[in-house]
């Protein structure tokens, strides 16, 4: 809670805004609400809706994943000489630290794969698609874009555009593979 994700957001706070925009895409795609959060949906979303709510984890898992997806940035946070703050290796450490404290299952093996879908590459797509984590670490890379907003400097920003670009292309990828 100590720790800063970003000026003025802890890692927690950040966690629980992750899984308020998944909570907000959730219900939008499972009851047709209407979207309380500024999103730049991909259309793949859309074309394969059923097939994402119906190969997402269940909520439960989700929820604790996603709230608690860098509970080890504490433990590696490292401040660079021009001042910048950097949590190399964050997601392995994050594994790590969640199952000293509730084991290892589910919640902790997709903590650990977090950064997958923001470090996949086009080689990798095949691979990463067949696993049963892909559809709920896509979806959770679209809700973390969309979370992080304020960090890159808004929906309008070049660094959310670069960000919303990589998802957007392995989203395409991801279901051409799957369909």
């Amino acid at each position: 809670m100590a720790c800063e994700q970003t000026k003025g957001m802890s890692v927690l706070e950040h966690g629980e805004s992750v899984y308020k925009y998944f909570e907000d895409l959730y219900s939008h795609l499972a009851n047709g609400t209407d979207l309380k959060f500024e999103w730049r949906m991909p259309k793949w979303i859309y074309e394969n809706k059923d097939y994402i709510l119906e190969n997402i984890f269940d909520l439960e898992t989700i929820k604790e994943y996603q709230i608690m997806h860098d509970c080890g940035k504490p433990y590696c946070r490292t401040v660079d000489e021009d001042g910048r703050v950097h949590f190399p290796n964050h997601a392995k450490v994050s594994e790590e630290t969640y199952e000293k404290i509730c084991g290892k299952g589910q919640v902790s093996k997709l903590i650990g794969m977090d950064m997958d879908i923001h470090l996949l590459k086009d080689e990798g797509v095949s691979e990463f698609a067949s696993k049963p984590e892909a559809i709920t670490l896509l979806i959770t890379g679209l809700c973390e874009i969309h979370s992080n907003t304020s960090m890159f400097g808004g929906i309008s920003s070049t660094s959310f555009k670069i960000k919303w670009k990589q998802i957007d292309k392995r989203g395409k990828a991801i279901f051409k593979i799957i369909k």
